[in-house]
């Protein structure tokens, strides 16, 4: 959130197993100092934010490295740098392996099972139901797959591994104000990269955007259903969801489109490969008077941009604003599709 590349989940199969075993071998950022004099310069920060020292305590004291989340780290490197040519993998295949009947059914229960609570946050964050469900969905499985790394140790060894030490040295501290907040720390459980609860937030996300759906006094995203899905109705609001207009509507697009001609210019700063598979962003009336026809509701003023994901011959979309609110919350046209095509499939 945020949550993009580095909330991938990573889950320990055996996490007591996996996480026990001292580290081993180590970058050489992480062997300019120790791990237990970089988590004292990380409790000084901490105390200079106001975080009390029994919250330093509580979420320091006993801490060693764990070489399985460097490891993972590297991977997720990896198999992003390796993604870099100009090929796209299929579409179709990544929502046929992602949007499974399963899950389609399990988001139906899902939405059931929170029941009136759906209209209210239509109602107060003016995002669909659906969509919240199908993130729940595609984070955790609705709650079955949450992690199980112990998150102020994978958040010290990666701040302490230091790529990317700024973020994660800034999640462990968040983690400590999170402790003298009211959460246990028995709770801080999450995937290798420090994100957790229903929802995966990251700590900063929880402390500026977690909110108490239930009205008990806490904000759980860990056991309350309510809590989860109105905190991700949340973050939604926060980042820009316009209510009343769909992520996307599918498209026709005629075999004699101009396609060289509605292509996008923009240099996005943020996930280029991204945003540049989108084409430039016009009108719904601009769009007709080019043959594109959208296949759902969508007003003449209303922007968007075509989104051909397997080519001209498979299903084009025109996406609108809210595609690049989904975007936010992970940034990946397979993810942000996935989302929005699930969230349609349970809302029938």
């Amino acid at each position: 959130m945020t949550i993009s590349a580095i909330k991938k989940m990573g889950l320990c199969a055996a996490a007591l197993m996996l996480c026990a075993n001292p580290i081993t071998a180590l970058p050489a950022a992480a062997q300019n100092q120790s791990f237990d004099a970089y988590l004292q310069d990380v409790a000084r920060h901490a105390r200079s934010e106001g975080v009390s020292q029994s919250a330093i305590d509580g979420v320091l004291s006993g801490l060693t490295p764990n070489q399985r989340v460097i490891d993972l780290d590297r991977d997720n490197v990896g198999s992003s740098s390796s993604s870099s040519s100009n090929s796209f993998p299929s579409m179709a295949a990544y929502l046929q392996r992602h949007n499974t009947q399963a899950r389609i059914d399990g988001g139906r229960r899902a939405l059931t099972r929170i029941g009136s609570t759906a209209n209210r946050i239509e109602r107060e964050y003016g995002v669909p139901a659906e969509i919240v469900v199908a993130i729940w969905g595609h984070e955790t499985s609705y709650g079955a797959v949450m992690g199980g790394f112990d998150l102020p140790r994978s958040l010290a060894t990666l701040a302490w591994e230091g790529r990317r030490r700024d973020l994660f040295e800034r999640e462990l501290i968040d983690v400590m104000k999170m402790v003298d907040r009211g959460v246990r720390r028995d709770q801080l459980v999450g995937s290798w990269a420090g994100a957790f609860g229903n929802g995966q937030f990251l700590p900063s996300i929880y402390l500026r955007l977690a909110v108490d759906g239930d009205g008990d006094g806490d904000r759980d995203i860990w056991n309350s259903d309510v809590d989860s899905v109105a905190s991700i109705a949340n973050y939604f609001r926060d980042a820009g969801w316009r209510s009343g207009q769909p992520w996307a509507v599918r498209a026709y697009v005629p075999n004699n489109a101009n396609r060289s001609g509605i292509a996008s210019s923009l240099n996005a700063p943020v996930c280029p490969r991204v945003h540049e598979r989108h084409s430039r962003w016009l009108t719904i009336r601009e769009w007709r008077e080019r043959g594109v026809q959208p296949q759902g509701s969508l007003p003449d003023d209303a922007l968007a941009a075509l989104f051909e994901p397997d080519g001209p011959a498979a299903p084009g979309y025109l996406l609108t604003q809210n595609y690049r609110v989904i975007l936010e919350y992970n940034c990946s046209n397979y993810y942000a599709m996935s989302v929005g095509l699930l969230a349609d499939e349970i809302a029938r």
